[in-house]
Parts: C-alpha cells; sequence; structure tokens
C-alpha cells in the first residue's frame, strides 16, 4: 500500500520537475543568446571604430600604381615602404618628434604638479567663494578656445606683469615661438584642458577618508607633510590618468601649438602641410615640380598621421594597466 502512495506521489511531481527543467533550459538559451547579440553589438561597435584605421594601414603600404588598380580593395599588390620614408625626410620626423615630446612631457609635468594642488585644495580647505570658483573650472571645460584666441595672441606678444619687464627693458616680452606660453599656462593651472584634470584630481582626494589626515595630525604632521607623505602616495593612480590625458592630447594639440609656435616644427602642426611637404622634397631631389593627386596626397596625410599616433599608441601598450585602474579609481565612469 505504502509503495502504491509513494509511486502517484513520484506521478505527480514528474510533470513539475519536467517544467522546472524547460524553465531552467529556457533560461540557459535566453542567456546565451543574449551572450551571442551582446558580442555582435560590441564586434560591430569596435568595426566601425577601427575601420578608419585599419584602412589607413593597409593605404600606407600600398604604391602609386595600387591606388589605381580598380582590383585592389584593400590589401596592397606590391607592399612598400617609400611611403614612410617620403614622409619622415619631408616632414622631418626626428626635429618634430623631438620638439614635440619636449613640448607635451614639460607641459604634462607642470600640468600635473598644479592640477595635483589646486584639486587638493578643493577637495579639503574650506573657504569663501570655493563653490564660485570651483564652478569657474568648470566653465573652462565649455567655453572653446578659439574665443580667447586672440586675447592670448595679444597676451604672449606682448608679455608683460604689472609693467614691469617695459620698465626695466623699455618694451614688453614676445614669449611667441617659445615653449614659454604652455610652461606658464600649465604652471597657473590654465593650460589645455586643466578643467578635467583639476576636475579629476578634486574627486578623488574627496574619496579618501578624513581619518587619514586627523592620523597624520595626532601624528604631529602639518599640512604640508600630510599632503606629500600620506595623500600623494594615495593619489598615484589619479596622477597617472592626469598624466597621460595631458601627455596626449598636448601630443596630438594644433591649435595651442599653430597658436604660438610659428617656426618650430612640431607633429601636429607638421600633418596640416604634408602634401606640401612631400612635394617640396621631390622638387629638392629631383629639380621639378611635382603635384600630387588627390588620391596620392590623402596617402601621404594618412601615413603621417600613423607615424604620429604611433609613440602614442607604445605609451599605452606600457601604461595600459596603470591607466584603466586609474579611470576605475577616479570616478570619471560607473
Amino acid at each position: 500500500m505504502s509503495t502504491v502512495l509513494e509511486n502517484k506521489k513520484r506521478q505527480r511531481k514528474l510533470p513539475g520537475k519536467l517544467l522546472g527543467g524547460r524553465r531552467l533550459t529556457k533560461y540557459v538559451l535566453g542567456q546565451y543568446a543574449w551572450s551571442i547579440i551582446r558580442g555582435v553589438i560590441i564586434i560591430g561597435i569596435c568595426f566601425l571604430i577601427l575601420y578608419p584605421t585599419l584602412v589607413k594601414i593597409l593605404v600606407s603600404f600600398m604604391n602609386e600604381k595600387d591606388l589605381y588598380d580598380v582590383s585592389i580593395r584593400y590589401i596592397p599588390k606590391n607592399p612598400t615602404l617609400e611611403n614612410y620614408k617620403t614622409v619622415i625626410k619631408a616632414m622631418k620626423f626626428g626635429e618634430g618628434f623631438w620638439n614635440t615630446f619636449k613640448l607635451s612631457l614639460s607641459t604634462s609635468i607642470m600640468q600635473l604638479i598644479a592640477c595635483t594642488i589646486i584639486g587638493y585644495g578643493f577637495a579639503r580647505f574650506k573657504f569663501k567663494g570655493r563653490g564660485f570658483l570651483f564652478a569657474l573650472v568648470i566653465v573652462t571645460l565649455i567655453v572653446p578656445p578659439q574665443t580667447i584666441m586672440i586675447p592670448l595672441f595679444l597676451h604672449f606678444l606682448n608679455f608683460d606683469i604689472f609693467g614691469i619687464f617695459e620698465l626695466i627693458s623699455g618694451k614688453p616680452l614676445n614669449l611667441l615661438n617659445s615653449m614659454a606660453p604652455f610652461i606658464l599656462m600649465s604652471m597657473t593651472g590654465m593650460g589645455l584642458k586643466n578643467g578635467l584634470y583639476i576636475y579629476i584630481l578634486r574627486q578623488f582626494f574627496r574619496g579618501m577618508p578624513k581619518e587619514l589626515e586627523e592620523a597624520a595630525y595626532v601624528d604631529g604632521a602639518g599640512l604640508f607633510k600630510t599632503f606629500y607623505r600620506i595623500m600623494l602616495p594615495s593619489a598615484i593612480p589619479a596622477m597617472v590618468t592626469v598624466f597621460l590625458f595631458s601627455f596626449v592630447w598636448q601630443w596630438t594639440d594644433s591649435f595651442y601649438s599653430s597658436l604660438f609656435l610659428q617656426s618650430t616644427r612640431v607633429l601636429a602642426t607638421s600633418l596640416s602641410g604634408v602634401s606640401y611637404q612631400v612635394s617640396q622634397h621631390f622638387y629638392n631631389m629631383t629639380g621639378v615640380t611635382t603635384v600630387l593627386s588627390p588620391a596620392l596626397s590623402s596617402m601621404y596625410t594618412n601615413t603621417a598621421s600613423l607615424l604620429v599616433v604611433l609613440p602614442l599608441l607604445i605609451v599605452y601598450l606600457f601604461a595600459q594597466r596603470y591607466f584603466v585602474e586609474s579611470i576605475e579609481r577616479t570616478g570619471i565612469v560607473g
């Protein structure tokens, strides 16, 4: 009798188990389907982002015949490095690379020092007008630099501090065509994208526990010692973010470089005249004026842009781990 009752109970539970199994199967299939859809979307977005770069890389290895060969779409029949050799010589890449490296490194260091101090002050000290001043910092991110282009140019063309230089030498200083405008703007927290860097460091210092400072004060450390012995070591991820951002933006900046540097060769400003520089290079070699076709001019421009971006890719490969970690810890995303 008990055996019959147990069999009936099993028969009653069996449909429920089957139904649960079906639900589990549908759930697993749904998860797999969503993973596939998500993967396809990510691959599509990556393709849209990387496609122009891949095309530029492939075109940079083509010769002139491949450009006009209708049977060639992407893969060159006769790959060559002559385009890179021509562009390097025409652009005087070595000189431009060294000038750009000096400019980017010096401004990045100055911006890092200035923005770290300013960000720490906004995050840890209370004073009148703090909110208004920080709002002005955010405004610098909104105002386009083109609106202050003429005042900046005239300011550094006739640079003076309360008339001191004019009183001593009889005329103000001309700081154009030198690194002085970049250094002065970076030191005073008014350099390229400094509003963003101040915001990043301010958010990072605000997220640090106050107990660290209080413990340092109890141990007899002052404000300055607490800052460089306690706060700065903990802020290394945010500082790495600011340094990399500053270096990359200054490396690719053409606005301030063309505004302040008329005769100094840097890579970003050289890109705009690649076609002319290549034509001049051919003229110096052959003595014959060469007019580049639109396709050939575009090919040389693509090759030059890849040469400009290549050092940044190398830097990113070595600093990728620190960059991702710093982005996550500064509160920019998430």
